[in-house]
C-alpha cells in the first residue's frame, strides 16, 4: 500500500510521440480522464518519442528503447549487436522504470495485434517486459481499450499471450479482439468491450451539410499489408496505391475537391505520389499534427474515405458519412459499431470503380446517416464514462483498501501466470 499522502504514481506506456496520431490520441484520452478524476496523480510516460511527449502533454517522458536504432532494419554487425545489447538493458530499464509506479496504463493502441509488420523482439517484446515487471513488483498494469486480432507467428503470438496474462486490467476496443485473445488462450470471462478511447475525446462542431459538389476527405495509408503478407508486400501496396489514385482522380473528373489526410508520419509518400499522379488544384494534402486536426478536417467534409484505423475513428467520431478501405477486422467491426457496415471496401484489392459506387450510395444516404452517426458517438461516450469509472474502482482504490472487490469491479483480474 502507498504511503499517507504521497501521490499515486502513474506511468504511461507505449508507442507515444512517435509519429502515430491514433497512439497519440489515446494518450490525450487517459491523460484528460487522470487530469479529471485523479488531479494529483503524478503521471509520467516510458514511450517511444519522449521529447514529443514531454513538450506537448507536460509530463516527464523516458525513451521506450535503449538502444536508439530499435525500429530500423539492422543489416551490420554493430547494428545486430546494437539491438541484442538493447533487449537486456532494456529489460532492466523497464523494471526499474515500473518499480517506481502505482499502476501503469497502456492507453488503446493495436499491442495485441500484427495486423501491420512487426517482428517479435521488437514492441511485443517491450509489452511483455512491461507486464512481467509489473507482475513481479505489484504495479497493477492496465491494457485499456486496446486492440488484439489473430496472430501467425508463434514467437509473437506467445509474447502476446503471456503479456496479455499478466496484465492486472484489460478492456478492448471490439469485440473481435476480445475474441481473438480467447482464441489465443488468455481467459477474457471478465474483460469487458468499451469504444477507442478517442471517442472520449472533445467533440469537433457540427459537419457540413450533405452536398453535391462539397469536400471529400480520403484518408491514405502507407499500406503494405500485414505480418502475413511480407512476401508480397510491394505487390499489395502497388495495388492499394493505384486503386487509390485512380479513385481520387475520378472524384476530381465529377469536380470535386479532395482533402488527403494522413494518421502517421510514414504515411507522407503516399500523398506526395498521389499530388504528382493527380495534378489538379482541386486536390490538397491536409496538414494535421493531432487527432483533433483530423475531427476538424473530416467535419467540415462531406464525406471522408479513409484506410488508417484512427482515420476512420476521426471521421466517424465528427459525424461524418465515412466509407472504410479495410485492412484488418478491427475497421469492419468500428464501422459496424457505428451503423456504416454496408460501406467498407477491401483495401488489399482497391477496385476504384466498384468504390466510386459504394461512395455515391454513401452520398444518397448522407442525412440519414448523420443522425446514425450522432445516436451512435453519444453512446460510445456513455460507455467510455463508465469505463473511467471502472478504472478508478480497480486502479485506484480508496485509502485503506488494496485491492478491488470483484463484485465492484468485474473486469479486475487474478489471472495465476
Amino acid at each position: 500500500m502507498k504511503p499517507p499522502n504521497r501521490a499515486v504514481r502513474v506511468g504511461v506506456f507505449g508507442l507515444l510521440g512517435s509519429g502515430n496520431l491514433g497512439n497519440d490520441g489515446s494518450l490525450e484520452a487517459v491523460l484528460g480522464y487522470l487530469r479529471t478524476a485523479h488531479p494529483d496523480a503524478a503521471v509520467d510516460a516510458l514511450c517511444g518519442g519522449p521529447e514529443v511527449v514531454a513538450a506537448r502533454y507536460s509530463i516527464p517522458a523516458t525513451r521506450l528503447h535503449w538502444y536508439r536504432g530499435e525500429y530500423r532494419t539492422a543489416s551490420r554487425v554493430g547494428a545486430i549487436a546494437g539491438k541484442g545489447l538493447g533487449k537486456l538493458v532494456d529489460a532492466f530499464r523497464t523494471a526499474a522504470w515500473v518499480r517506481r509506479h502505482d499502476v501503469v496504463i497502456v492507453p488503446g493502441m493495436g499491442v495485441l495485434e500484427a495486423t501491420l509488420p512487426l517482428r517479435p523482439w521488437g514492441f511485443p517484446y517491450a509489452l511483455f517486459l512491461l507486464c512481467a515487471s509489473g507482475r513481479l513488483f505489484g504495479t497493477k498494469v492496465a491494457l485499456v481499450s486496446v486492440g488484439a486480432a489473430a496472430i501467425g507467428s508463434r514467437p509473437t503470438r506467445a509474447l502476446v499471450r503471456r503479456s496479455a496474462r499478466l496484465a492486472a486490467y484489460r478492456s478492448y476496443r471490439d469485440a473481435p479482439s476480445r475474441d481473438a485473445m480467447r482464441a489465443m488462450g488468455v481467459d477474457t470471462a471478465h474483460d469487458e468491450v468499451y469504444p477507442d478511447l478517442a471517442f472520449a475525446l472533445p467533440t469537433p462542431e457540427a459537419g457540413a451539410p450533405a452536398g453535391p459538389s462539397g469536400t471529400v476527405c480520403v484518408g491514405v495509408m502507407d499500406f503494405h499489408g500485414g505480418d502475413d503478407d511480407r512476401a508480397r508486400a510491394e505487390e499489395i501496396h502497388r495495388r492499394y496505391l493505384a486503386g487509390t489514385t485512380r479513385f481520387v482522380r475520378a472524384l476530381v473528373e465529377d469536380g470535386r475537391r479532395v482533402r488527403l489526410l494522413t494518421g502517421d508520419e510514414v504515411d507522407a509518400s503516399v500523398v506526395a505520389a498521389i499530388l504528382q499522379a493527380v495534378d489538379s488544384p482541386l486536390v490538397s494534402a491536409a496538414e494535421t499534427a493531432s487527432l483533433a486536426d483530423l475531427m476538424a478536417e473530416a467535419a467540415a467534409a462531406d464525406a471522408v474515405v479513409a484506410t488508417r484505423y484512427h482515420n476512420l475513428v476521426c471521421a466517424l467520431k465528427a459525424g461524418t458519412p465515412t466509407l472504410a478501405l479495410s485492412y484488418a477486422v478491427k475497421s469492419d467491426a468500428l464501422m459496424a459499431q457505428m451503423g456504416l457496415e454496408a460501406y467498407c471496401h477491401p483495401a488489399r484489392e482497391v477496385d476504384a470503380d466498384r468504390l466510386l459506387e459504394q461512395f455515391r450510395a454513401l452520398q444518397q444516404r448522407s442525412t440519414e446517416l448523420r443522425r446514425t452517426l450522432a445516436e451512435r458517438n453519444a453512446a460510445a461516450a456513455r460507455r467510455l464514462e463508465h469505463q473511467f469509472a471502472a478504472l478508478t474502482a480497480a486502479l485506484f482504490p480508496p485509502p485503506g483498501r488494496t485491492d478491488t472487490h470483484p463484485d465492484t469491479h468485474a473486469h479486475a483480474l487474478r489471472e495465476t501466470p
